[in-house]
């Protein structure tokens, strides 16, 4: 597993407390969000500022776009993009906090602190051109708690590998259901046309045509085409995720990947497995 991928792995758990964690939930209710749907569309898209639903959904490429026209724009008018980035950083305060509360040092420790530094470097060095989510993340002030810090390291890193993933599976020509279905026949992610609201028939086109294209067979599954080119983007996304790997160096990346470690398995009880993210169980 090159470094792209293995800590991918590493850092995407950490980031995504802020979709599975009760506190992040709680938060977002608190700020004025109506539901887990808004403020999942409204706090990842406030980095953003108040941007309509066209240009979210072009950025998220994850879903249909009538599902992020429920949230956007009624959202802003419940919680402006400043409120959204408070809420979204207090869920994830309160979850760290938790979650974090038995590992060396707690979540303002030495181990927590050391990588901070080290992913925020690498967050850093991250090449944002072209990458809209990735920019406006790494934009965002560095919060002075470690644990809060490390986050919104994590957090740049997930969207700078997203974006680049959109990228490659544009070249590619594979819209964001097609892409679902790929994922799904590749027994990676279960449930994705559930969690995505995606339609029978939606979800039936996409298959028809990865059907022509050779990727998928009769019976939904992977042909050894479709393995090819499933293997070629995601070839591609960790290439397309290097840049902040080779910036931080064989030495920083292998000591962050040791210490984000245990701070994985402590918050693992927080997400899911299988889930949509297609995250590995640790």
């Amino acid at each position: 597993m090159d470094d792209a991928r293995r800590l991918w792995t590493l850092f995407e758990p950490l980031h995504a407390v802020t979709y599975f964690a009760p506190e992040a939930r709680d938060a977002a209710d608190a700020a004025g969000l109506r539901g887990f749907w808004m403020g999942y569309v409204a706090q990842r898209a406030a980095p953003l500022g108040a941007v309509g639903p066209d240009a979210v959904w072009a950025c998220f490429h994850g879903f249909h776009r009538d599902r992020i026209t429920r949230a956007l724009p009624d959202a802003w008018g419940f919680a402006d993009p400043a409120a959204c980035l408070a809420a979204r950083l207090d869920g994830v305060d309160r979850a760290l906090r938790r979650l974090l509360a038995d590992v060396p040092g707690g979540p303002e420790g030495p181990h927590v602190a050391e990588a901070a530094t080290l992913a925020g470097a690498a967050a850093d060095a991250a090449d944002t051109a072209g990458r809209v989510l990735a920019a406006a993340n790494q934009a965002l002030p560095r919060p002075a708690e470690a644990h809060l810090a490390l986050w919104q390291a994590t957090t740049t890193l997930r969207e700078h590998r997203g974006d680049g993933h959109a990228a490659v599976l544009v070249a590619h020509g594979i819209g964001p259901v097609s892409a679902h279905r790929l994922k799904t026949a590749a027994g990676e992610s279960d449930g994705l046309q559930t969690s995505r609201r995606l339609g029978d028939e939606v979800w039936a086109s996409a298959g028809e045509g990865l059907l022509a294209r050779g990727w998928l067979d009769t019976h939904g599954g992977l042909t050894d085409a479709g393995r090819d080119a499933r293997e070629a983007v995601e070839r591609d996304t960790d290439r397309a995720a290097a840049g902040p790997w080779r910036a931080l160096g064989g030495t920083g990346t292998d000591r962050l990947a040791e210490l984000l470690a245990p701070l994985v398995d402590a918050v693992a009880g927080a997400i899911p497995f299988p889930n949509p993210i297609g995250l590995p169980r640790p």
